[in-house]
């Protein structure tokens, strides 16, 4: 399941899909309205554009009806975390940028800019996201490496009134719910049950681990490179001690392995490798969702020898844990009722929409819908605004 080789001659770079299909970008400006004649031009620039911006100095909450601000997201990146590829800096993030920017359009019909700032530094980028979010109704923060996105995302929720959503965290974390509230459905085990061991304390494991603990699972025994963590561990920075503080209540320590005996629940989001020996130790009817791409943690074909419900990152298996089910319908909701900001709230009540969408068809080969359905993004829309409204962080 290796990557496929790259094209060393220049010359034959399009002779490979992926490269001809993104030459020029994925992504254009068009305008929304004709400019045909000099009243049209005189309409959508000066003079009457003067009236328009007067209105907003006056009112600045127009911008939400006059400019695009109240339905266009940004999705900011600083390169450092890029899907599987680590930090390869700005300009080769911005394949997947303008990927994530598709995505949007695609599936929600919302319109986002891709953004790639040179810079690393927490203080600025806080700095610059918030001096260009007036021009956005929302912040797509992207492949932002571990512990910096978490400050980053802290710090720009208290500084905006615009909704704010680290993707790579919370997107992930969405669906794992949706798909492990299924998964315990289809076991026979309440998910107030069930003991699950993450490995993987990254940004996308500490986020799954923490909506889990949000929908009410029985317990997290959490891993990073250094094994199991618990409180008092030494070596810990900040993020990893507050996520101590509130899971692994067995106290258990070592490995991941060792962990692994017994539980329910296996959450690889590591980019590591755990062996079938130990998947063999979990509980009968064990739920593995191996999630590192493009290579899982366990394959799936031997998880299946031990698991009842497999899941994966992939598009090629059954089960398959994509973002894609989340962010479009999260910001389409939000946008649609102009949030403040996405509350934990919203995010269980977008987990709460894609497990229903289940509903009777549950199988071990489906316990999260795919992609391609088109009930997802409407019904993530409609409980996403619904929870904004009643949380009272909507403004219309």
């Amino acid at each position: 399941m290796a990557a496929e080789p790259i094209p060393t001659e220049p010359s034959s770079l399009d002779d490979d899909p992926a490269f001809s299909l993104h030459r020029g970008g994925k992504l254009e400006m068009r305008s929304t309205i004709p400019v045909r004649n000099k009243d049209d031009l005189s309409l959508a620039y000066t003079p009457g554009v003067a009236r328009v911006c007067t209105a907003i100095a006056d009112r600045p909450e127009l911008a939400y009806d006059y400019t695009w601000t109240s339905r266009v997201v940004a999705v900011v990146t600083d390169g450092t975390a890029v899907l599987g590829l680590g930090d390869i800096g700005p300009a080769a993030s911005m394949p997947v940028m303008e990927g994530k920017s598709l995505l949007f359009k695609e599936f929600a019909d919302v319109d986002s800019v891709p953004i790639a700032l040179n810079c690393t530094g927490v203080d600025e980028i806080v700095d610059t996201v918030i001096r260009m979010a007036p021009s956005f109704g929302g912040i797509n923060l992207e492949d932002i490496s571990a512990p910096r996105c978490f400050e980053i995302e802290d710090r720009l929720r208290a500084a905006l009134d615009i909704p704010v959503f680290h993707d790579d965290q919370h997107g992930t974390a969405i669906v794992a719910l949706a798909a492990l509230k299924n998964a315990a459905r289809l076991v026979g085990k309440p998910l107030s049950e069930l003991r699950a061991v993450v490995a993987g304390a990254g940004a996308s494991g500490i986020a799954v681990s923490k909506m889990l603990i949000e929908g009410g699972i029985g317990d997290i025994a959490l891993s990073d490179s250094k094994g199991l963590i618990y409180e008092g561990r030494d070596g810990l920075n900040p993020i990893k001690t507050q996520i101590a503080e509130i899971t692994n209540r067995s106290h258990l320590k070592g490995s991941t392995e060792e962990a692994l005996r017994g539980a329910d629940v296996f959450i690889g989001l590591s980019g590591g490798t755990v062996h079938e020996s130990c998947v063999a130790t979990m509980s009968e009817n064990a739920i593995v969702f191996a999630l590192s791409n493009p290579t899982p943690e366990v394959h799936p074909e031997v998880a299946r020898r031990h698991a009842k419900v497999v899941a994966t990152g992939r598009s090629d298996y059954p089960n398959q844990i994509n973002n894609v089910l989340a962010f479009p319908g999260i910001f389409r909701g939000a946008l649609d009722v102009r949030a403040r900001s996405i509350t934990e709230g919203m995010k269980l009540a977008a987990a709460n929409a894609l497990a229903g969408i289940v509903g009777d068809d549950l199988t071990p080969d489906y316990v999260v819908p795919g992609p391609f359905d088109d009930r997802v993004a409407p019904a993530v829309t409609r409980a996403v605004a619904e929870q904004a409204r009643k949380e009272g962080v909507n403004r219309i």
